[in-house]
């Protein structure tokens, strides 16, 4: 079987590894402290074009989100995003559980958009029970979204402007970051200019495991390290996640390995509309959401592992498919070649 159905299957990109055992026992501070961690976080803030920037690494996107959102907001405030917002959909309550009401919004394909933030704080203070309802305090977006869809440079300065008239931290997952940096207009410059937060992700781009949480606002850097280690996200041997990040931010691998996997996933979008295969979705990025029959479904399912994302009328099925980082040449042809033969609707 061979599996198309996420971006995280395989391990680490080899330079990572090769790092990991050149330096395996080496002796180093922990918890972060260490040399390559702070190598990795020079490299990031010169990519970023943020030296004063705070750069931690975690573990994983969950502890990343709940971290940032739980240290920003106080106990009454919630958290506003797209209804599909992952973590409105798929971390389990985490951020509920710590106190902090996740706030959906409608969406437009992942999407929300500044009208939508200043129209709920509006709508929020206009309610004159307002002090009994959970107070939009931040705001959560991806990029790329569930859907795999992309904010442009022109979108994204607009949320900024409006989450900074309103005083509500601006917040990106970037879970994916790599893929969403490869296909649109938006750069590490922009998001350090435009965010108050955001992480570059690791585990779905290259790295064994972990993200790096940049935060641009010195409000948020604060007392930051307390809420990691509360949270559970504070790695003892931090060197870990240091040399995976310095190793992705050398000789700009972190592009040119996440570029590589948005070209494979175009070149299945092709594969699919040349058989006559609608999208779900117009995404850019590496993930990809043909309508399927049942049959075509039976047929491509024999051979690959995809991701069933929604069942829709007529005995059609919504599936994801995802290219990666990792994501063999000989693989793809298999995929292209079953995706030419299969039958027709």
């Amino acid at each position: 079987m061979i599996r198309f159905d996420c971006d995280y299957v395989e391990g680490a990109h080899p330079a990572i590894l090769e790092r990991m055992t050149e330096t395996n026992m080496e002796q180093t501070a922990g918890y972060g402290e260490d040399a390559y961690c702070e190598s990795a976080r020079q490299k990031i803030r010169a990519a970023c074009g943020a030296p004063d920037a705070a750069v931690h690494f975690l573990v994983g996107g969950t502890q990343a989100n709940l971290t940032v959102i739980a240290a920003a907001l106080r106990p009454h405030q919630g958290v506003l995003c797209a209804a599909t917002g992952h973590i409105n959909v798929h971390e389990t309550g985490a951020v509920e559980a710590a106190g902090h009401k996740v706030l959906g919004l409608p969406h437009t394909d992942g999407r929300i958009t500044a009208a939508q933030v200043a129209a709920y704080v509006e709508s929020h203070y206009a309610d004159s029970a307002f002090e009994h309802i959970a107070q939009p305090g931040m705001v959560y977006i991806s990029h790329p979204t569930e859907f795999g869809t992309l904010y442009s440079l022109k979108e994204l300065e607009a949320l900024s402007a409006v989450c900074r008239e309103r005083g509500l931290p601006l917040f990106l997952d970037g879970a994916r970051l790599g893929y969403g940096l490869a296909a649109g207009d938006v750069t590490l410059g922009d998001l350090a200019r435009l965010c108050d937060v955001f992480y570059i992700g690791g585990t779905k781009c290259g790295a064994l495991f972990g993200e790096a949480v940049v935060i641009t606002d010195p409000a948020l850097q604060k007392d930051f390290r307390y809420h990691i280690k509360q949270r559970g996200g504070m790695l003892a041997k931090g060197r870990l996640l240091g040399i995976q990040f310095d190793a992705l931010f050398t000789d700009d691998r972190y592009r040119r390995v996440t570029a590589g996997a948005v070209e494979q996933a175009l070149r299945v979008r092709e594969a699919f509309a040349r058989r006559g295969v609608e999208m779900y979705i117009d995404s850019p990025t590496n993930q990809q959401f043909p309508i399927l029959t049942r049959a075509q479904r039976a047929w491509l399912e024999r051979d690959f592992a995809l991701s069933h994302w929604q069942t829709l009328d007529g005995g059609r099925d919504v599936m994801r498919v995802c290219t990666s980082w990792a994501t063999r040449e000989e693989n793809l042809q298999k995929l292209l070649a079953a995706i030419a033969a299969m039958p027709e609707g």
